[in-house]
């Protein structure tokens, strides 16, 4: 006859057991329907292997993505594949830099006042929320296009602005790499 402790250590034990099998199924579950790994990535899982492997997946999908180039400062809107449009950029400057990242579009406005520790610019025009309070935006501001001014949001030309805010929905998958 087992004591009540034993019997409570092996209970303890195996409820372990079955959290641990859960948490990797999950863990499984989530990597295997959003990412669809390769062993390059999977051997060495850094930020620049993970967006690689992210862009080679969306563009064997269909679906509408953007990426931004940050070392070109450069904006492509893709679906699958194929390019379906390019515009110049201003990202982030070196002490307020955009984040390389994957992200996606969480939240849209036609307009939007923008405001920080040294600036707030009103009536910014198609707002394309990504992460937080940073953003895809129309600049009528400036036209220093293909330079890093902004503090950290990613500037387009209004008329780039307007068309990439006509065409994305909100979950369009926003790609950003050196």
């Amino acid at each position: 006859m087992i004591s009540q402790k034993a019997q409570q250590r092996a209970t303890r034990k195996a409820d372990l057991f079955e959290i641990a099998c859960l948490i990797s199924a999950i863990a499984v579950l989530i990597i295997g329907e959003s990412w669809l790994l390769t062993n390059v990535a999977l051997a060495n899982p850094t930020l620049e292997n993970t967006i690689a492997q992210r862009i080679e997946n969306l563009k064997q999908g269909g679906h509408k993505w953007i990426e931004v180039d940050l070392s070109d400062q450069y904006l492509f809107a893709w679906e699958g594949s194929n390019q379906t449009f390019t515009t110049i950029v201003s990202s982030g400057k070196a002490t307020t830099p955009t984040h390389p990242g994957i992200y996606s579009i969480q939240r849209k406005y036609p307009q939007d006042r923008m405001r920080g520790a040294d600036y707030d610019i009103p009536d910014v025009p198609n707002v394309l929320y990504f992460d937080r309070g940073y953003a895809l935006h129309g600049a009528y501001w400036h036209n220093n296009f293909g330079t890093p001014v902004s503090h950290g949001c990613i500037n387009l030309p209004v008329n780039n602005a307007q068309w990439l805010f006509d065409w994305t929905k909100l979950g369009t998958p926003v790609i950003i790499h050196q």
